[in-house]
């Protein structure tokens, strides 16, 4: 039994020849034969293996097959580790009674679920590999190029595989996060959360899609440590980012009405992440420059947001309009002229983006092995509530109870209403659902109030454009929004915060 401890980065076709030349050129570098690697995965039609947590391949180099099964794992910040027994075989189709019996769930009935394997999808890719020395440890780099398919009786599947896997031979963890970051400062490369396995069962549409429904609270529990808590902020901060990176590209290919929310929300992680690195002391300047340049690459993301709230729920917020119909138009002309998919296709490109990635798996890893110290002493609780004291002040500074807001001025404080809202989201997990859900309700209607008017800012725009004088109707609009808004901020102002 091996366990594997490995990073995987992601990258673009194009970047395939930079990645070599710069693998090669590193010190103690010494670059491997190419190999050319064919990978049938097996399983049940009832997914049996599957819901073991278990992955199983054979694989074809050279005129050897090589059988393996992965058993279940885990995916912290990037570095995967998963356990994994390999057995040479002479046949394409695995034997699982080759495997040790010990490994399989107690009462299991391998023979029969050997009599339902069949193939589901295929890997196929050719791998470059160097055995690289950085400090005292030995990482074994893979760049992996090929196809991910399945094929069925009506159809044949497949996506590109661009892969660059660092796996650990001897050492400590550390060194696969210094070679990646290496890496990544010279070529556009992100971490890479799914494994080809996962992909190719999704592509077999025998998986759950990825969804994301809201962005629940970070599981902290009131006896972890301040330590302990900032570990599961960055952990549960950098696997959302992945997650929601993931479903944009997916929803590039057919639901462009969904990509400027997905967008916002992938904002929001990284936002909540730099957060997290301020309240305790650990944003530096070099993360901030990155911040900053992920947050100008995603600028399209109010632009983007205002155009699908206006063709929301068919159109809705237009109301009846005699217009609605060129309006909703040129509100998808626009929508399409933005380009999403290339933009955010330039925001992968940018080094900052991938370094950030892995600058802020270097300080968990950090974190968890005492590297990086969290000098505040004090209990969690203490420290949330203080923080969420702040934001509060913060916020009723900005908003105060005896001025009334307009408009532009609700539209200029949505960053900051923003930041107070990731406190609670980072740390509400510690107090009761009921009075923090009762204490948010009221600045959430705010933010979605906020999100309407700029809305309204784009269809006046729209309107513009089209020679269309539609003033009257959203000043009523803006002016009755803006109304209920001013009633739901005082209301806000008057509860007790639940952190007291």
């Amino acid at each position: 039994m091996n366990a594997e401890i490995e990073l995987k980065l992601f990258f673009q076709l194009e970047q395939q020849e930079t990645l070599i030349n710069l693998l090669d050129s590193l010190p103690n570098s010494e670059p491997k034969p190419c190999r050319k690697l064919t990978n049938g995965y097996f399983e049940t039609p009832d997914l049996q293996l599957r819901h073991w947590d278990m992955g199983l391949r054979v694989r074809g180099c050279d005129g050897q097959r090589e059988q393996t099964i992965k058993t279940a794992g885990s995916v912290i910040g990037g570095i995967h580790s998963r356990p994994e027994y390999n057995v040479d075989i002479n046949q394409d189709e695995p034997d699982l009674h080759l495997f040790p019996a010990e490994i399989w769930p107690e009462a299991a009935n391998i023979s029969a679920v050997q009599s339902q394997l069949t193939c589901l999808f295929d890997t196929n890719f050719e791998r470059r590999t160097w055995h690289i020395y950085v400090d005292d440890s030995l990482i074994e780099v893979a760049l992996d190029i090929g196809t991910v398919s399945v094929k069925t009786d009506n159809e044949c599947k497949s996506e590109p595989i661009c892969e660059l896997e660092f796996e650990l031979m001897a050492g400590k963890t550390a060194a696969l996060i210094k070679l990646g970051s290496l890496v990544a400062e010279s070529v556009p490369v992100r971490l890479g959360k799914a494994s080809k396995a996962q992909r190719g069962y999704r592509l077999a549409a025998q998986s759950s899609p990825l969804s994301l429904e809201v962005l629940q609270f970070i599981e902290l529990d009131s006896q972890q440590d301040l330590k302990q808590a900032l570990i599961s902020l960055l952990s549960s901060g950098v696997e959302r980012w992945q997650q929601l990176e993931a479903m944009i590209l997916e929803s590039a290919e057919h639901d462009i009405e969904q990509l400027p929310f997905l967008c916002y929300r992938l904002r929001a992680c990284v936002r909540l992440l730099r957060c997290t690195l301020e309240q305790f002391d650990l944003l530096s300047s070099q993360h901030i420059a990155r911040f900053e340049c992920i947050e100008a690459h995603l600028d399209f993301v109010e632009t983007g947001l205002s155009l699908t709230e206006l063709l929301k729920h068919n159109s809705q917020l237009i109301g009846k309009l005699p217009s609605k119909k060129l309006l909703e138009q040129q509100a998808k002309k626009q929508l399409e002229a933005l380009s999403i998919p290339a933009l955010f296709n330039n925001t992968l490109n940018d080094t900052c983006y991938g370094s950030l990635q892995l600058s802020l798996v270097s300080l968990l890893f950090g974190v968890r092995g005492g590297e990086v110290q969290v000098t505040t002493q004090v209990e969690l609780k203490v420290f949330a509530d203080k923080l969420q004291e702040a934001s509060w002040q913060k916020i009723v500074g900005l908003m105060p109870s005896d001025s009334a807001l307009t408009s532009l001025a609700y539209q200029s404080l949505a960053r900051a209403l923003d930041d107070s809202m990731f406190v609670g989201v980072a740390y509400g997990e510690l107090y009761t659902q009921e009075s923090r859900d009762i204490f948010r309700a009221p600045w959430q209607d705010l933010v979605l109030g906020i999100r309407t008017l700029a809305a309204y800012r784009m269809l006046k725009e729209l309107a513009a454009a089209l020679d269309l004088n539609i003033n009257d109707w959203l000043l009523n609009k803006e002016e009755s929004l803006v109304f209920a808004m001013e009633h739901s901020r005082c209301s806000a102002l008057k509860n007790q915060p639940y952190w007291r």
